[in-house]
């Protein structure tokens, strides 16, 4: 679906970057899944540095988030395609921050172990799936729909 106008190739460009953000801090759930099949690391490695410089920073997750909301989806000035690929990275992001939580609240349970391990491989191939997906429709020119996180995206975007 299209809105307002065409959609120009370096808004395709601007609307694949935001998805970044979910994949870096997403990619630690991965680790279960990393660890036992290595060839899927090598299709992450491109994301390596950028997760270094990510997590060499102590509050770089808090910066981003208010730079893409404030200075992006808030900023009408940016074409709507822009926005609403910001926004939907930024609420991939803060269900990621949800399920981390999640997590961190089993990990004391005794013999949750598999549980958590579980629950990490299916948020991790969950993200990568939407983010894949979000990308190929943001590349065809197309609003990548979400199930429940497009609709809230939809509220925030004007």
């Amino acid at each position: 679906m299209t809105w307002r106008g065409s959609i120009t190739v370096k808004d395709k460009i601007f609307g694949c970057l935001p998805y970044l953000l979910p994949l870096v801090e997403g990619i630690t759930f991965g680790g279960f899944l990393l660890r036992q099949f290595p060839a899927l690391g090598v299709i992450f490695i491109p994301i390596l540095p950028v997760v270094g410089i990510y997590n060499s920073f102590p509050l770089a997750g808090l910066i981003i988030f208010f730079a893409l909301f404030l200075l992006v989806v808030r900023n009408e000035k940016i074409n709507r395609f822009i926005r609403f690929n910001t926004m939907q990275a930024i609420l991939l992001s803060i269900v990621l921050s949800l399920c981390g939580l999640l997590i961190r609240i089993l990990s004391p349970v005794p013999g949750a172990d598999f549980a958590i391990e579980t629950l990490a491989n299916t948020i991790f191939i969950a993200l990568v799936v939407a983010v894949v997906y979000s990308v190929a429709q943001t590349i065809m020119g197309r609003y990548a729909e979400i199930p429940a996180i497009s609709d809230a995206v939809h509220m925030q975007v004007r």
